[in-house]
């Protein structure tokens, strides 16, 4: 059944609540690759509760089990099989970001354009906590295979060359085998990260890592880079998911200060040399 893009956008999405303590926030750094060296006090405020901070991609995870909504949302008929994260902004709206907090999270369909053989379903969600107060806005960009050719809008294509020069910054980090395993505890649950079978039928040689945890690493080598691994400098990121990264590998993340409050950036893994990170910018608070 083709998409019905009136009846998906005038659909209401309920909110949903999500509750973290300290543990969540420091379960998420691990899940990220934090905490290394263990005793580096620049590693220990995101995994100690003693001083503890949240790295800013954290503000991904209250909003995330909104995904779930849009199976079966009015208009929308697709295979969840079939659906890849496409792109991700993230906006910190309140700083410095509580270590726990009760959160309400409004989800709605921002927009879904025809790509011809997919559809791109834009996500926006407000993260508020009980006093009202906005810590953060997502858009989750999600590609439908097999969905397009409904006849709508085709979207804005946004696309930006990197600065013709070496890189001004880059950092690598080192994902663990297990680091999967690690970030499936922050809420994203897809077999296709931990079980050898599904990641067969996903059509890999074997489990891969969440994109949201290179998402994480991503983050987390701007603010060793240009952030004095501060939390409160670090805005927003916007990023296109190119190619997967297998857990065990590299993550390079080579970075171009283009003005004072800007980093353009991409990502590729070490051992392949493949882009797993493309188009994305950091907005820095300066």
């Amino acid at each position: 059944m083709p998409i019905d893009v009136e009846k998906a956008m005038s659909a209401p999405i309920s909110p949903m609540e999500f509750e973290y303590d300290q543990d969540k926030v420091i379960l998420y750094a691990l899940g990220v690759g934090a905490g290394v060296p263990s005793t580096d006090k620049d590693e220990l405020k995101f995994t100690y509760e003693s001083g503890l901070k949240a790295l800013p991609t954290f503000g991904v995870v209250p909003p995330f089990a909104s995904l779930m909504k849009t199976v079966g949302h009015p208009g929308l008929k697709f295979n969840p099989m079939l659906l890849l994260h496409g792109e991700q902004y993230l906006e910190i709206r309140k700083t410095p970001i509580p270590v726990k907090a009760k959160t309400i999270n409004k989800p709605a369909i921002k927009a879904i354009y025809d790509k011809g053989k997919g559809a791109a379903l834009l996500l926006e969600c407000v993260t508020e906590n009980e006093k009202g107060e906005e810590l953060f806005y997502n858009v989750f960009t999600l590609f439908l295979r097999g969905e397009g050719g409904f006849g709508g809008d085709s979207g804005p294509k946004v696309e930006f060359a990197l600065p013709d020069r070496a890189p001004d910054k880059s950092v690598s980090l080192k994902t663990l085998p297990q680091q999967a395993i690690l970030y499936r505890l922050s809420g994203d649950k897809n077999p296709l990260h931990i079980d050898p079978g599904f990641a067969t039928i996903g059509g890999f040689e074997k489990p891969i890592l969440h994109g949201l945890c290179t998402f994480g690493h991503v983050g987390r080598a701007v603010l060793l880079a240009f952030c004095g691994n501060d939390p409160a400098k670090f805005k927003s990121i916007n990023v296109r998911f190119a190619s997967h990264v297998f857990p065990g590998e590299t993550i390079v993340t080579e970075m171009w200060q283009t003005a004072p409050d800007t980093i353009l950036l991409k990502a590729k893994t070490a051992e392949r040399g493949l882009d797993v990170i493309t188009n994305a910018t950091v907005k820095l608070n300066v």
